[in-house]
């Protein structure tokens, strides 16, 4: 899917988009560019870190996903030092981003999260494919109403190399992010996906965008070449995904908190849902209330 002018979004790629739950566009970045952050990307290859393919790894478990390695994965870019920060600065608020944002997510939208580099060699696993219109997220539910998208949760994946048809990466369920039904075991590891996973082909220069509700992932990186996608993760002003920097009811309001109950500081945390171990949760009887054994504490 491509649009003929870069710097707005069609209606043919609303379209798109709110039926497939994904949209690249062509050739957003110039070669120029794509070599900008790929030069700076090098410079830092030291920092990269791999993830571990012990108990599963990402693809947990699943024979059609398992790899001979983990991903590797590399962030801070937004803080490099200059000059290597540059192009990816540019990426946090480039047109061809922030008019399809605008359509996405509303005016307002924001980095969530990100950005990380993700890249593979011949035979990195794949990722167990995740998220689904069913059950409901709170943070990245998606809405189409009045000829408006709704899409609390959009991720924007800059192509940094090329990934050719059958190569691996990338992977979803198109329209997905609107299903109403839960997701069979088999389709989450692509060991009987039914025929419905999609893995798009791309060049380097390509942006991707996709629904973070869509069911999706990516598979085992079968290409010869390197595949190198920077990842920005985006939402609504009104939702939140990642836990900020005042989380916890002390950064936010200030050392007083620490004198009340546990249960009244319960509801002071910040908002996100990737809270790790971090979020007591409330129960209650109608009489009393106290910290569920639920919680990650």
């Amino acid at each position: 899917m491509g649009t003929s002018t870069k710097h707005i979004m069609s209606e043919e790629e609303k379209y798109f988009f709110d039926l497939r739950g994904y949209l690249v566009v062509r050739r957003a970045l110039t070669a120029e560019e794509v070599a900008a952050c790929n030069g700076a990307i090098d410079h830092f290859v030291d920092r990269m870190s791999t993830r571990s393919v012990e108990g599963g790894g990402l693809a947990a478990g699943s024979s059609a996903l398992a790899g001979e390695s983990g991903r590797q994965e590399l962030g801070g870019m937004l803080g490099w030092p200059a000059p290597h920060r540059g192009p990816f600065r540019r990426l946090l608020v480039h047109p061809v981003a922030v008019s399809r944002l605008n359509e996405m997510s509303g005016k307002g939208f924001r980095l969530d999260h990100g950005p990380l580099l993700i890249r593979a060699h011949k035979g990195t696993e794949g990722h167990r494919l995740h998220g689904a219109g069913e059950p409901l997220s709170p943070a990245t539910w998606y809405h189409q109403q009045n000829g408006e998208i709704f899409c609390r949760g959009v991720t924007v994946a800059w192509q940094l190399t090329d990934v050719g048809e059958g190569e691996g990466g990338f992977a979803l369920v198109p329209g997905s992010h609107k299903t109403c039904e839960p997701t069979p075991a088999g389709v989450r590891s692509v060991e009987s996906d039914m025929g419905l996973v999609v893995q798009p082909a791309m060049e380097a220069g390509d942006v991707l965008f996709f629904a973070e509700t869509a069911t999706h992932g990516t598979l085992r990186w079968k290409g010869k070449g390197e595949r190198r996608s920077v990842l920005y993760k985006y939402a609504s002003r009104g939702a939140a995904r990642a836990v900020g920097k005042f989380f916890a009811p002390a950064d936010r309001y200030g050392e007083w908190t620490e004198g009340l109950r546990p249960e009244e500081q319960a509801v002071l945390y910040g908002p996100g849902v990737h809270t790790g171990d971090r979020l007591p949760l409330l129960e209650s009887d109608g009489k009393s209330t106290w910290i569920s054994e639920k919680s990650g504490r």
